[in-house]
């Protein structure tokens, strides 16, 4: 399958509309500001690529997920130039969140500081046995990540791991709150390919409107959040793709969906 060429991110287009991007960049794959910036790019403008993707599967070449950011980088940072690199960091960070498709991260060996803000940017975390997660940043005095830990574990979780700067083993963190599934160390992609799958089988515009839905709704009250909810049913009722899906449902049959328009702003992506 074709893939896209970058300097830090390996992109493989798999069957059925799944899209998997493994971090490549060094033996730990280190984010760098060049590395934020591919990061940024690719995930703010996925629907814009040819790759049609229906979910993303987000992992790390070689034995880890990612050990966060390139130390070089905080050694020359200073309040001249931080506010930009951490704009940097901060717009790669967001672009998997709000990312327009779901975002599955398969996270092996070392998910610490960027690493677990990144993980934690996915709307969901697939981690095998081997998995550490972390945030040192107090270790090397710098602040940052507890907010993205908040999306996957409690706060007394969030406050020890970040005040300890201790890294926990997935299994650790699983047992304290932390919001993955745990697999064995080779089940990690094979699991993260099916969940992907899964997902990409749905009606494109469907997806991409729960996604939107779910991004915004994270943020609101219970009331606020299902009118948000039930307001995006009354769009989608007026989509061919919500017919199609009772009717398959219901004749026990695959559905047949329409290719995603970009062009379909009335669905308030």
């Amino acid at each position: 399958m074709p893939e896209q060429a970058m300097d830090y991110l390996e992109i493989e287009k798999l069957e059925s509309g799944v899209v998997h991007v493994a971090m490549n960049r060094g033996a730990v794959n280190a984010v760098d500001r060049e590395m934020y910036i591919e990061i940024a790019d690719f995930f703010s403008k996925i629907d814009a690529t040819e790759f049609l993707a229906g979910a993303i599967i987000l992992s790390g070449s070689g034995r880890h997920f990612c050990g966060g950011n390139d130390l070089n980088e905080f050694a020359t940072m200073t309040p001249d130039n931080a506010s930009e690199r951490m704009w940097r960091v901060r717009e790669a960070f967001f672009s998997v969140m709000e990312c327009r498709v779901p975002v599955i991260g398969a996270v092996r060996g070392a998910a610490l500081g960027t690493g677990l803000a990144l993980a934690a940017s996915c709307d969901f975390v697939l981690a095998g046995n081997d998995a550490q997660f972390g945030l040192p940043e107090l270790t090397v005095g710098v602040m940052g990540g507890a907010r993205h830990l908040a999306r996957l574990a409690p706060q007394p979780l969030v406050r020890r791991m970040y005040f300890t700067g201790e890294a926990l083993s997935a299994a650790d963190f699983a047992a304290g709150g932390g919001a993955i599934k745990v697999c064995d160390n080779d089940d990690v992609l094979p699991e993260a390919k099916r969940l992907a799958g899964r997902i990409a089988q749905y009606s494109p515009t469907a997806v991409r409107v729960s996604k939107h839905v779910l991004d915004r709704i994270e943020r609101m009250d219970i009331k606020e959040g299902y009118r948000f909810e039930q307001a995006a049913t009354e769009r989608m009722s007026g989509h061919p793709d919500s017919t199609e899906a009772l009717a398959a449902f219901r004749d026990r049959r695959d559905p047949s969906y329409l290719p995603f328009d970009n062009a379909s702003h009335w669905f308030g992506l």
